[in-house]
């Protein structure tokens, strides 16, 4: 079911996706509901985790608590449905808009924008302004800015991958039982939506209120990561759940923020091969942390006739590295920062505008 499913809803699914004009301020309010539908069904399933990690659950109870999740996942259907009635379209206004020419003014803006950037920012900045003439993946490559944010999620993806690939064995070896490390492993997904979450909603609202640009997120959110790092590497009582709460919403903040920063700086028309080769960066990082770090550190400290290890020492130095790793990553996305801040103020910030006061 796990291989089937996602790719027949896909596939079932896709008919229905259509552009969308997104200009009336009136459809603020539909997309809110999505986002505390979204919030809803995570605080509930976090509420059952917890709860079940506390107290046993009948099977009776089991069954409601499946029914009332259901409930929640299908309630965004009734949320598109209410926005295509009569009354809600009415209020729409000018939603009949021909879709094509939007998208035409859309590229046409990107164009103007583009061509106005290359003499405003001048200096470093100028293959800024090619970036929105949408760069194909070779000549993204060929960019700094491409291997900043490629070295910067490298540290950050790697490290948070190779975090929940071991979370199991870190348990193991500070004395957690199996049912509360699988627990953990469960409320990561908790903490990577909140991240995901959290972080396009305060980029957004910093990049409309200042023109603050998306990479500066990157090296806050890698900061915190360190800190993660370095609390589980101290192997102190309830660190692993510290821990994993940090690099978790951290792990989620990059995922959300990397395909904007990639879709700002080099465009849309190869969005999705430059994106993918960004995102190599996840495996690349979590194989070389994971694999060659963690792996060989706790071999290293596992007794020579055992295949495991007890003791804070089996991941104390693997996570002292990883929080280097991190805040190095850190640094290197703070330099992408400096790199795209005029691009942004002048460029992704005044297009920002004028898209909102239409």
């Amino acid at each position: 079911m796990l291989a089937v499913l996602p790719t027949a809803v896909t596939l079932a699914l896709m008919y229905f996706v259509d552009v969308h004009n997104p200009h009336e301020r009136y459809e603020k309010k539909f997309l809110d509901a999505f986002s505390l539908i979204a919030v809803t069904v995570a605080g509930y399933l976090m509420i059952l985790i917890i709860y079940g990690q506390v107290f046993p659950i009948s099977s009776a109870v089991q069954s409601v608590c499946f029914v009332v999740l259901l409930l929640l996942v299908m309630s965004p259907i009734a949320v598109a449905a209410k926005a295509q009635t009569p009354e809600s379209i009415a209020h729409q206004g000018s939603i009949s808009e021909q879709r094509a020419g939007l998208l035409r003014e859309e590229v046409t803006e990107d164009s103007e924008n583009a061509s106005s950037s290359t003499t405003a920012l001048g200096g470093s900045n100028q293959d800024l302004s090619s970036g929105k003439e949408n760069l194909n993946v070779l000549q993204a490559m060929c960019k700094l800015n491409f291997w900043l944010l490629f070295l910067a999620m490298a540290c950050g993806m790697g490290s948070g991958l190779a975090t929940v690939n071991n979370i199991s064995q870190i348990g193991g070896s500070l004395g957690y039982t199996t049912k509360e490390t699988s627990t953990l492993v469960s409320l990561w997904s908790i903490w990577n939506f909140s991240g995901r979450f959290g972080a396009g909603f305060i980029s957004d609202h910093f990049l409309r209120l200042r023109g603050v640009g998306r990479p500066f997120f990157i090296s806050i959110t890698l900061l915190v990561m360190s800190v993660g790092h370095a609390i589980i590497s101290s192997g102190l009582p309830a660190s692993l759940y510290i821990g994993s709460v940090l690099i978790g919403m951290c792990y989620g903040c990059q995922w959300a923020l990397m395909p904007s920063i990639t879709s700002e700086i080099f465009g849309l028309s190869h969005f999705g091969t430059i994106f993918n080769m960004v995102a190599v960066a996840s495996p690349v990082g979590s194989y070389i942390l994971s694999v060659r770090i963690v792996g060989y550190i706790y071999d290293i400290e596992s007794p020579p006739d055992e295949h495991s290890c007890v003791g804070k020492q089996c991941f104390a130095l693997s996570f002292m590295i990883m929080a280097g790793v991190c805040m190095f990553g850190s640094a290197v996305a703070f330099v992408l920062f400096i790199r795209t801040r005029t691009f942004y103020r002048r460029v992704v910030y005044a297009r920002l505008q004028s898209f909102l006061d239409k």
